[in-house]
């Protein structure tokens, strides 16, 4: 089993990497760049940070136009510069894309245990051997590095380590606020897991931990840049009413909406109650499945809500909820022809939008309607008849294990 799961890291290594010797070649040869148009603005903030230290000053990564990020992953990326290599920033995404499997492995052998080691090589694969994962990490996105995050925090509290887990988890907020969802669900498990003793105990460790590491992180980033962090790295996101390269349905919606001369228009904010309602809605799964796996499995279903109803959602917000996708394929009850139908419907109006999208941007036709909003419909409509049968899936599988019980 060593064997083949160290193979299949190899593996997905050398995938990665002829990936990411496609996206050199396909930068130097063709129009349509390989390279993820966030990562040049990556770079370019970790040139201030690099400047910085190397000459002193103020230097600031929000002087980089359109940085909305924490300072952290400028800091991480100031090696390019040190070592003059624009492309050593994806190599770190990638080696997070590869620990991210790696964690996905531990946990589906300790929590899972699937049937033989084929069916763990192939469920891993889902996430090592994904071409929307390699692609996404390879084109320069710092997706990998969330995901690395909320898996390893995971993978402390199935360990036991609720302060380290909670530290974790707290510096995946502070990267990227969608992980705090995560909190509530985290709370039901550790409550019911320990609701006959020390359970108090417990969930003080992880929220203390968590508050500590996600408070004092920011409170540190705030000292250093003041309020441009706050407002760039916070603020932006609530109000934000980018239309492009946007799946969501509100995408026409903003898109109009944006003429108007009030950038925080009341129908940006109210775009969150419905995506806040569905998420807090699918947390009380929890207690159908008051186990570890069934707390990964709740994550997946609320990750695909979060997704589904955000008013920005691009491709590679689909990584967000593909790292629990192994662990919910373990014990799924849905056939193998109507899950074959759930991924051509997803893939199928997925490419519809993107069709749509290619028209606007590289043939500047004006598709935004009814063409672009009517594929958002669709992959809106998609995504939420997929939800209801994830939903039903988790209803479904407790049905079985209280069947099965009766019968023995």
């Amino acid at each position: 089993m060593a064997d083949h799961s160290t193979g299949l890291i190899v593996v997905s290594f050398l995938v990665r990497v002829a990936f990411f010797l496609y996206g050199i070649y396909q930068d130097a040869n063709y129009k349509v760049r390989y390279t993820d148009i966030d990562y040049f603005v990556f770079h370019d903030a970790a040139a201030y940070v690099h400047d910085c230290i190397m000459n002193g000053g103020d230097g600031s990564p929000y002087q980089r136009d359109t940085y909305r990020y924490t300072p952290l992953l400028s800091w991480l990326l100031v090696p390019n510069h040190y070592f003059e290599w624009f492309h050593l920033g994806k190599m770190i995404f990638i080696a997070f894309d590869l620990l991210t499997g790696m964690i996905i492995q531990k946990l589906l052998k300790k929590c899972f245990k699937p049937r033989s080691n084929f069916q763990t090589i192939c469920l891993n694969s889902i996430w090592l051997l994904n071409p929307m994962v390699i692609t996404i990490s390879t084109r320069g996105n710092a997706e990998s590095m969330i995901s690395f995050l909320v898996m390893a925090s995971l993978y402390q509290i199935q360990k036991g380590n609720l302060i380290v887990s909670g530290i974790l988890h707290g510096v995946a907020i502070h990267f990227k606020i969608y992980p705090i969802i995560y909190s509530l669900p985290i709370a039901m498990y550790l409550y019911q897991a320990n609701k006959s003793v020390g359970w108090f105990k417990k969930l003080f460790l992880f929220g203390g931990a968590t508050l500590f590491a996600l408070l004092g992180s920011s409170a540190y980033m705030y000292k250093i840049y003041g309020n441009e962090y706050l407002e760039h790295a916070y603020w932006y996101h609530l109000y934000r009413i980018d239309h492009r390269h946007n799946f969501s349905l509100w995408n026409i919606l903003l898109y109009y909406d944006s003429a108007r001369p009030s950038s925080a228009s009341l129908i940006s904010k109210l775009a969150f109650l419905p995506q806040l309602i569905i998420v807090a809605m699918v947390s009380f799964l929890q207690y159908i499945q008051p186990t570890f796996a069934g707390l990964l499995n709740v994550l997946f279903v609320q990750t695909f809500a979060f997704v589904t109803y955000n008013k920005v959602c691009t491709s590679q917000y689909f990584v967000w909820y593909l790292i629990f996708l192994p662990f919910y394929f373990v014990d799924s009850t849905i056939s193998w022809k109507r899950g074959i139908c759930m991924a051509v419907a997803w893939i199928s109006t997925q490419a519809f939008w993107l069709l749509q999208g290619y028209r606007l941007e590289f043939e500047g036709k004006n598709v935004f309607y009814p063409q672009m909003f009517c594929a958002s419909a669709a992959f809106f409509l998609t995504n939420t008849w997929l939800l209801g049968e994830f939903i039903h899936d988790i209803k479904r599988r407790q049905y079985v294990v209280s069947e099965t019980k009766k019968r023995n």
